[in-house]
């Protein structure tokens, strides 16, 4: 099921098609028709999604290359039945501990790395617990590239809250107290998701 409006779906596929075919195009006219592509798909967000269209021109110009879904990296970590939550600098709401995958990273240890950069806690990676398309979970706001969400299992194996450039607070919550949510991050129903899968023995990954 699909949860996102359909000129999202097409503006993004219209980016997506302009940047894969700028990338092997040898024609300068042709070059030229991807660009004005990639302009066309910046006006529908701007237009639809109420966001600054030189803001999303300058972010369809960094891409380069074929394109393909970004990696989102996300951790489940747990103390005395409740889950790691960090509050974001950005806009003072919650999230499970994560973001993008860097090049060279593992999607383990990208996930590590995210979890000690942002709460303080040194964790290991168990178990994969899902691989979700952000398309089809209920985000908001609108987002400009296709995201494949990865949802893991973390241990904590030292380390204590610590506060960073990137989070304000850091805190363990109960599934019935969770705090206002990030929820271009994070969604209730991934977070229920994380409590029902990471507390109540092995499963198989979830995906989509």
């Amino acid at each position: 099921m699909i949860l996102e409006p359909q000129w999202l779906r097409w503006a993004r596929e219209l980016q997506a098609l302009a940047q894969t075919g700028s990338h092997f195009v040898t024609s300068e006219y042709d070059r030229e028709r991807y660009q004005r592509i990639s302009e066309i798909a910046a006006e529908i967000f701007a237009q639809q999604g109420d966001i600054d269209g030189s803001k999303i021109r300058t972010i369809f110009a960094a891409q380069s290359g074929y394109a393909t879904p970004k990696v989102d990296v996300r951790a489940a970590v747990f103390r005395d039945r409740k889950i790691l939550l960090v509050q974001e600098r950005s806009d003072n709401l919650w999230t499970l501990p994560g973001g993008w995958a860097d090049v060279n990273d593992s999607p383990s240890e990208a996930v590590e790395k995210e979890v000690i950069q942002e709460s303080g806690f040194k964790v290991r990676a168990e178990r994969l617990l899902a691989v979700f398309d952000r398309a089809k979970h209920p985000h908001d706001p609108p987002f400009p590239f296709h995201v494949y969400k990865m949802f893991f299992l973390c241990r904590i194996e030292s380390g204590e809250a610590t506060p960073s450039t990137e989070t304000a607070s850091i805190d363990f919550f109960a599934l019935e107290g969770l705090p206002p949510l990030s929820l271009s991050r994070i969604t209730n129903e991934q977070i229920r998701f994380c409590f029902e899968s990471g507390l109540n023995g092995p499963k198989p990954a979830a995906f989509d």
